[in-house]
């Protein structure tokens, strides 16, 4: 589905676009960003990918929430993959929270 220009990979995921939109042009939240990268971290160092590459979780928006006066990270979803609740519990242990909608 393509929003503004901009094509996401579920129609859930568009319609949170919208939304959020319609909070940052309210002035609610301010600097909505779409697909920021994380990059993992183990123990000892970063998480790297059976090729070799650091592993990257990429958060679907990130935006500041003026009511809360916080920085979020959301990820919508229609249903937990196996894979996001492992990257989850990682940046969780990094001490960034995931809020999925």
């Amino acid at each position: 589905m393509v929003v503004d220009g901009i094509k996401f990979h579920s129609r859930k995921e568009a319609r949170r676009y919208g939304v959020l939109r319609q909070l940052e042009r309210a002035g609610v939240i301010g600097n909505l960003r779409l697909q920021v990268p994380y990059e993992l971290q183990g123990a000892d160092g970063p998480i790297l990918t059976p090729t070799g590459r650091k592993m990257i979780y990429k958060a679907d928006f990130v935006y500041f929430d003026k009511r809360i006066n916080a920085e979020v990270i959301e990820d919508s979803k229609g249903w937990a993959t196996d894979v996001f609740k492992i990257k989850k519990a990682i940046l969780a242990a990094q001490g960034v929270r995931v809020v999925e909608t």
